[in-house]
């Protein structure tokens, strides 16, 4: 029995009820997406995503494929961190820490772990932070240190400036700097390249520091002998905890291919895979376009993982936040996430509106017959 979790990284599917709290009442990513671009989605439609409940520009077949629903998001957040934990059975009461700038005691000290200063110590977006400051970077060889309104702490080096490994050690550096109260959730190393005015993010270089997550899911499934394959950063996002073997990728189109390949040496266990186009690549820099194509190519590449699963297989799509690309601003949005269902003995028919990310974690223990007492409830319609 094997299960395969693909993460679509911020397809958000409507405002959660305590959205206007977080200034995003009314954002709809999967809706505003395809109602501003046109795109078809067939085989995503096949399985039941237009008659997910709140969704209204696609088409509710008559006889879905799949099982198909939204879940509310408990924990108070709407991060990437905060939604993937929740997935395996981690609610958090507490919102991780944003800063607006880091405090002079942290950003000393990463100052000496580097042997530099630094530049920015700001909140802003990606690419217009290394446009605005990556020349002065060069000549100065100070990385470039940002924010956002997630809970991080983002590090930018030209790579024919500072090698790769340098990068990743002062993040190391960083991630031990930003416990307590300090904490952040992530630590990211965002390399980049390119010359002033057409500077270039490697995306496929990015690597996540996270905090170490509590006792989870993932450590019950290999805790108890169950195999858990990473595609992409999931292994980044829970610190390791739980993972057996992991798959590097860097775009979708390498996701979906790692989870192909661990689908073809994989007899049993669990694939967790994360598509992070469409959240780093096109929902904040609000490339409507963009992520509508990314969209369309996900749903050309649905039908041969589907016909990759075997008679006991499930894949469950799930997403983890929203990141509508119509919105204000450049951040993610407080949204419901996605869950469809789909295999051979999966139940089709609608989930309705389930209670919590942490169901998700909560059926993949049960399907794999692995105990797990903590948060979230198995969809039944999923255990096979």
């Amino acid at each position: 029995m094997r299960t395969v979790i693909i993460v679509i990284d911020s397809v958000g599917v409507g405002a959660l009820p305590d959205a206007a709290d977080f200034g995003d009442a009314g954002a709809h990513t999967l809706d505003h997406t395809v109602e501003a671009s046109g795109v078809s989605l067939p085989h995503l439609s096949r399985l039941g995503l237009g008659c997910v409940e709140g969704v209204t520009s696609l088409p509710c077949v008559s006889a879905p494929e799949g099982a198909y629903g939204r879940m509310l998001e408990v924990s108070p957040g709407k991060d990437t961190t905060t939604g993937h934990w929740e997935f395996m059975g981690i609610v958090s009461t507490q919102p991780f820490r944003t800063f607006e700038r880091f405090p002079e005691v942290v950003m000393q000290a990463f100052d000496a772990a580097t042997g530099r200063g630094h530049l920015g110590n700001t909140p802003a977006s990606g690419t217009e932070i290394i446009e605005r400051l990556g020349e002065q970077h060069i000549k100065t060889g100070e990385p470039i240190v940002y924010t956002s309104a997630d809970s991080v702490f983002q590090v930018a080096a030209h790579v024919d400036h500072v090698p790769l490994e340098t990068l990743y050690d002062w993040c190391r550096s960083a991630r031990e700097l930003l416990q307590g109260e300090h904490a952040v959730a992530r630590v990211i190393a965002r390399p980049f390249t390119g010359r002033p005015g057409a500077f270039e993010r490697l995306n496929g270089a990015r690597k996540d520091f996270s905090l170490h997550p509590p006792y989870n899911v993932l450590d019950a499934l290999s805790d108890q002998g169950v195999e858990v394959v990473s595609v992409g950063k999931i292994a980044d996002i829970y610190d390791g905890a739980g993972i057996t073997s992991r798959i590097a990728s860097k775009d979708n189109a390498a996701g979906v291919a790692g989870v192909r390949e661990a689908l073809r040496t994989l007899s049993a266990g669990v694939v967790f895979a994360n598509l992070v186009d469409f959240d780093a690549v096109f929902g904040h820099r609000r490339n409507v376009q963009g992520y509508a194509d990314a969209l369309k190519a996900f749903d050309e590449a649905l039908p041969a993982i589907m016909n990759d699963l075997s008679s006991d297989d499930a894949l469950l799509i799930i997403s983890d936040h929203g990141n509508d690309p119509t919105w204000r601003g450049t951040d993610h949005t407080r949204e419901y996430g996605l869950v469809l269902g789909y295999g051979p003995a999966v139940q089709s028919g609608s989930l309705g509106t389930r209670q919590t990310f942490a169901d998700v974690g909560a059926t993949v223990a049960a399907r794999h017959g692995v105990v797990w007492n903590g948060a979230g409830e198995a969809i039944e319609a999923l255990v096979t």
